[in-house]
């Protein structure tokens, strides 16, 4: 199946792109641009407009799609530049859209979605060598216990009085299996999110552990209002249960995170160990001070009364946990903060400290919805508002022929949007780097001013000060090594194309 895309002639692109040549030259920074796939020439066999017969065409560029797809933007003859949805085999595919891991052969039976799921992005590459083997036999050791868990369960419940009665211990195992089923609906909460956004939280473990308290807010609600419908019991206590198994998803990983961060020392475990103790007796002194209230007379009779004082109570906690979040100094680089230091040195050419940083951080936004807006990972036909064609298509390769990404404008009514489709190899890097050109051209951006060439005015820039950038972030103490921006994995651009 294929499909015509029509493009205009932008003979500015092109002179955007010999802008940036003349500049380079005449700074001495001469710089090799190059189309690889302007001297590369295969034919396709097009049936449908000419009858079987063999037109010559050229492939300008490939997208690659994380399913094994691949999109292939090809010009013909007539000058229309046309795409070809094709699958491609893993054994076809060169060496360098491949990890750069060897896949472990005892999990290859797996599928690819369910491997996925259950081990960290890059395994085995990315965790140590001894990971699989504990992981294997974690799992059945947790069966076991929670097997035990569920047969004391049903001890306990008679222990209080459940079945008692009845003179047997049906009433028991019966509640017991009610309570039981309650928390096997709550673990599925953790097991989507630890499934699907485990990915999230070495970026911004301050904001998803903030939003595990409130999604933790949430499920004691569900758990308030059991009183009022006791005969829903099950269901909204499941529901409470699932929501709270939610926000531990979410809480754990993310001070795991918090954890690692206070470990300086490689002590880990000690500070892992003594946050358990501030947690202990801060647990004592709550639960002391909670039973106090509940014996406040009055106030275990008054359903209003007691929901009331939760609310005040929770709304306290809240707060305490935003302020907690806020006094941390992260010296890693995330989105967030890379924003906030690209912009500092665009406007100022300075950068601030982990303190000043951190302080401004906004710990509740998403960094999607900032601005300037950043798309990252669009393929390149959906960019739309900006006269495209072949030639542009050309003319923005050889623009980034250097760089592992290609960024393009699309000037809003109300706002800038920035595109950034990421290149076969590109790294963290290349993420921060798109970030900077991203703010130069929304501090300069001249809605006069031919698009491409103030593309080319930034990469410019780009060349010139981001070393200068880079050492002025090392110089402010932070972690340029390790960058926490990640590379979208669901399509990458390879403009080293090979023939069809």
């Amino acid at each position: 199946m294929s499909h015509i895309l029509q493009f205009s002639f932008s003979s500015n692109a092109l002179d955007s792109a010999m802008k940036v040549e003349k500049m380079k030259i005449k700074r001495l920074r001469i710089r090799c641009f190059r189309v690889v796939c302007s001297s590369e020439r295969s034919s396709f066999e097009n049936d449908a407009d000419n009858g079987g017969g063999q037109v010559l065409s050229r492939v300008i560029l490939v997208e690659r799609y994380s399913n094994g797809t691949a999109k292939r933007y090809v010009l013909g003859d007539d000058s229309k530049l046309q795409t070809f949805l094709v699958e491609e085999e893993s054994s076809t595919t060169p060496n360098r859209f491949q990890d750069s891991h060897s896949p472990d052969e005892r999990l290859s039976w797996l599928p690819d979605t369910i491997k996925d799921f259950i081990l960290p992005s890059g395994f085995p590459g990315s965790v140590s060598d001894d990971y699989l083997h504990y992981m294997l036999l974690q799992f059945p050791t947790n069966v076991t216990g929670w097997i035990c868990h569920t047969l004391v369960t049903s001890s306990l419940l008679k222990a209080v009085g459940v079945g008692s009665f009845s003179g047997s211990t049906a009433a028991a195992s019966a509640a017991a299996i009610r309570w039981v089923s309650k928390d096997g609906i709550g673990a599925t909460g953790r097991l989507f999110i630890g499934g699907r956004f485990g990915n999230l939280f070495d970026d911004d473990p301050k904001q998803w552990r903030m939003y595990a308290d409130f999604i933790g807010s949430a499920g004691s609600i569900f758990d308030l209002t059991t009183q009022l419908y006791p005969g829903y019991f099950l269901p909204l206590a499941s529901l409470g249960n699932l929501t709270k198994a939610v926000a531990r998803g979410l809480k754990d990983p993310s001070f795991r995170v918090i954890q690692n961060h206070f470990a300086i020392s490689g002590n880990l475990g000690e500070v892992a160990a003594k946050e358990e103790v501030w947690e202990v007796v801060a647990q004592l002194v709550g639960l002391a001070l909670g039973i106090l209230i509940l014996d406040t007379p009055g106030l275990i009779k008054s359903y209003g009364v007691l929901s009331l004082t939760w609310l005040s109570i929770r709304v306290l906690h809240l707060w305490l946990r935003y302020e907690s979040l806020s006094v941390l100094q992260f010296n890693t680089i995330n989105l967030k903060r890379a924003r906030i230091l690209v912009k500092s040195y665009i406007l100022h050419s300075t950068v601030p400290g982990c303190t000043d940083c951190n302080r401004e951080e906004k710990i509740l936004a998403w960094s999607q919805f900032m601005k300037p807006k950043i798309i990252f990972g669009l393929p390149l036909e959906k960019i739309d508002g900006v006269e495209r064609s072949h030639f542009m298509v050309e003319a923005l390769l050889k623009l980034y022929a250097s760089e592992k990404y290609i960024l393009m404008v699309n000037q809003q009514p109300e706002d800038l949007r920035f595109y950034v489709s990421f290149k076969v190899g590109a790294t963290s890097v290349s993420v921060l780097r798109s970030v900077w050109q991203t703010f130069w051209l929304s501090e300069n951006w001249d809605s006069d001013v031919n698009i491409c060439d103030q593309i080319a005015n930034s990469l410019m820039e780009l060349e010139e000060r981001f070393e200068d950038f880079i050492q002025k972030l090392n110089d402010a103490q932070w972690d340029t090594q390790q960058l926490n921006l990640k590379v979208p994995k669901s399509l990458f651009i390879d403009d080293n194309t090979n023939p069809l």
